[in-house]
């Protein structure tokens, strides 16, 4: 008796068919913006980005922003 192991091919799996259409998806993903992204002049990227607040000169930084009201709201209860 032989194992069909033994004989070096096995049947194509449903797991390898998925991992395999996966990683096509993603390298297909990745060719399609790669050229948007080379393409992108550093002004328009930094001028998406949100500006940053500028440090408090004398330290500290905390602010009391709506998030924090509402983190004081659930606590409290």
């Amino acid at each position: 008796m032989q194992d069909s192991q033994a004989a070096g091919t096995q049947p194509a799996s449903r797991r390898g068919f998925f991992l395999g259409a996966t990683g096509a998806g993603a390298a297909v993903a990745a060719v399609s913006v790669l050229p948007k992204m080379v393409d992108t002049p550093a002004a328009a990227v930094e001028a998406a980005a949100p500006a940053a607040k500028p440090a408090p000169e004398k330290g500290g930084g905390y602010s009391l922003s709506e998030h924090v009201k509402r983190y004081y709201k659930t606590a409290s209860a």
